[in-house]
């Protein structure tokens, strides 16, 4: 046995007639190599909790383990509201027995220099207590939850309600409102003029957000791979949230895609966000038995009832240096998490946010899935990379987004109230001056193989781009001195022009087969031009974007589907007529997509 022994050390010695010389010899190492503390290593490996190995360092220091449980409120000087924030930092400040004592979590004190300090603190052992990461999140959400609830649901309107979509319906029937008695009072005033041109102004609109698509793709970069291996002991602290609400079927498969990330666990924080009201998806978590690097949150059972406010929930409590948000659906490839720390590191301070290519994996299901890969590849394969490329505003997708964790913070994070949460914070990155770029890992995902909810799913995604351009057109001056010309225009095709060329597509087609059967009159003709040239335009950007997308997931030979892009721009426009409908009605209405219904499932590309 002498091979294994251990060297006289404080986090060693306190567990070493628990556990076999060889395990905390085994421990020891693999804290070294991945550079964090050895109760992180025995919590992740299940061989020991992080409350059980901190009563004995606390033990073998002489100081106490504060389990907080019967800790009153009364013993934290702080506001509810600074406490929330003592989770991320790691530290507690109360007062008791009238003395000032700090409680420390693991992460903290079982660090080198940390410990250093502790055997030299004046007043030690009495003015500092440890505890675990997980009694001191309890102790906030016993004490300060009421704050935690608020920051999740209210506070960017609080603090930025410029920024908010929490008061967009009123904007919005104010602007249908406005824009129907304009509309109604020039078509009786002078009909053939408004006619003429409204027609020939939507048509340039139409043909300009054509063009960006076609400069995009003509612009997009070639992706490369990850080729540099970065040490275990130098990559950060990574957090990833996944908000999971009836998911019952997928969340299997989900902890399955994330314990097969090649990153230390050691160094990952992992957060389900549940409902209170889910019992089915609970019980499927809880079957799972799950241990470190996992940790449950309960969102708070405060309205609005959307995505957004269950990752808010999540963030006073992420430890990662970095963030990820994934679906529960979601399969990211292995290295992805790598590939973000890397393109991270690539770039200069500016670069907050990294999308990973989001792709269908259940392609061969129905006519539906096979045109949702061809849309995602044109998107994430080549729109948004050509828009990155020339560092734009990107309008996110709504998984596999990568953020720095402060500046997550600092920008208001999730707006609760927005359904494209994605899309809205993309634009809010860019214009607190903070850049997005792509990388090459891809996420695979499931898409909705019916009409029913492929409907539900598209009309919240009109509907949150809609709110997202209601709300950053608040102050157009404002928008325009915060992205410069380029980004605003960006911003007004990419955003306001998805939704106003599938509204107004059905309108084109009605009048281009009008125009087809008149008497071929100078002004018919010419508007028959118009409108044509927008169509094909429109159905050529799509095509192109889709071809090359599927090209370069190697997955050509699907690019016949692209043939029926005309209907699907029908069915889009259904979709977008009811979001309108559904701004007005019920803005805040999260349209849930059921998951785990694939047939197949190919990872390609």
């Amino acid at each position: 046995m002498e091979q294994y022994r251990v060297p006289a050390r404080p986090d060693l010695d306190c567990i070493s007639g628990a556990l076999t010389p060889m395990v905390v010899a085994a421990a020891a190492r693999r804290a070294r190599d991945v550079g964090v503390g050895i109760d992180r290593v025995l919590a992740v490996c299940g061989v020991m909790s992080e409350e059980r190995y901190l009563r004995a360092f606390a033990n073998r220091l002489g100081i106490r383990y504060e389990s907080l449980e019967d800790t009153p409120r009364a013993a934290c000087p702080l506001g509810d509201d600074l406490m929330v924030e003592t989770v991320a930092a790691g530290l507690l400040p109360l007062v008791i027995d009238g003395a000032p004592t700090h409680v420390v979590v693991a992460r903290a004190v079982t660090s080198p220099s940390m410990k250093a300090r502790l055997l030299r603190a004046p007043g030690y052992p009495t003015s500092i207590r440890l505890t675990s990461e997980a009694r001191l999140a309890a102790f906030v959400h016993r004490h300060a939850g009421e704050a935690v609830a608020d920051r999740a649901a209210d506070a960017l309107a609080r603090h930025q309600p410029e920024m908010s979509a929490a008061s967009t319906p009123r904007c919005a029937v104010a602007a249908l409102a406005v824009l129907s008695v304009l509309t109604i009072l020039g078509v009786w005033a002078w009909p053939r003029h408004v006619h003429d041109v409204a027609g020939t102004c939507l048509a340039a609109l139409f043909v300009s957000w054509s063009a960006l698509r076609l400069w995009a793709a003509a612009n997009a970069p070639d992706f490369y791979r990850l080729r540099d291996h970065v040490d275990d002991a130098e990559l950060p602290h990574y957090t990833v949230v996944a908000a999971l609400h009836d998911e019952a079927r997928s969340v299997g498969g989900l902890v399955a895609a994330l314990d097969g990330l090649d990153y230390p666990p050691e160094k990952l924080d992992i957060k389900l966000v549940l409902e209170r009201d889910d019992a089915a998806t609970r019980a499927a978590v809880a079957a799972l038995r799950l241990h470190a690097p996992y940790e449950v949150i309960v969102a708070p059972d405060r309205p609005p009832r959307t995505k957004p406010k269950a990752l808010n929930a999540a963030l006073p409590f992420a430890r990662g240096r970095f963030i990820a948000v994934y679906d529960a659906e979601d399969e990211p490839e292995p290295d992805q998490l790598r590939a973000a720390v890397a393109c991270f590191r690539d770039h200069g301070p500016e670069l907050v946010c990294v999308q990973a290519r989001l792709t269908i994996a259940n392609a061969d299901d129905t006519w539906l899935t096979r045109l949702f890969a061809a849309e995602y590849a044109g998107l994430f394969d080549v729109f948004l990379p050509g828009l990155a490329r020339h560092r734009l505003p990107l309008p996110l997708g709504g998984s596999s987004n990568h953020f720095v964790t402060a500046v997550l913070r600092q920008v208001g994070a999730w707006d609760p109230h927005n359904v494209t949460e994605d899309a809205d914070l993309g634009m809010r990155l860019a214009r607190f001056g903070f850049e997005t770029a792509v990388m090459a890992s891809s996420t695979f995902e499931e898409a909705p193989g019916h009409f029913g909810p492929w409907l539900r799913q598209r009309t919240r995604w009109f509907k949150g781009w809609t709110q997202t351009w209601l709300v950053h057109m608040r102050r157009p001056w404002r928008l325009w001195r915060d992205l410069g010309p380029s980004g605003f225009l960006v911003f007004q095709l990419a955003v306001g022009g998805s939704v106003l060329a599938a509204l107004v597509h059905p309108l084109f087609l009605a009048v281009f087969a009008a125009a087809l059967a008149s008497d071929g009159s100078r002004p018919t003709a010419l508007l028959f031009g118009f409108y044509g040239v927008a169509c094909v335009a429109g159905y050529a950007s799509s095509i192109v974007l889709g071809t090359v997308g599927l090209a370069r997931r190697g997955l050509l030979s699907r690019a016949w589907v692209l043939l029926t892009i005309p209907v699907y721009w029908l069915l889009l426009s259904a979709a977008a007529w009811r979001a309108l409908f559904k701004l007005v009605a019920r803005p805040f209405e999260w349209e849930k997509t059921p998951h785990g219904l694939a047939r197949t499932w190919r990872k390609q590309g």
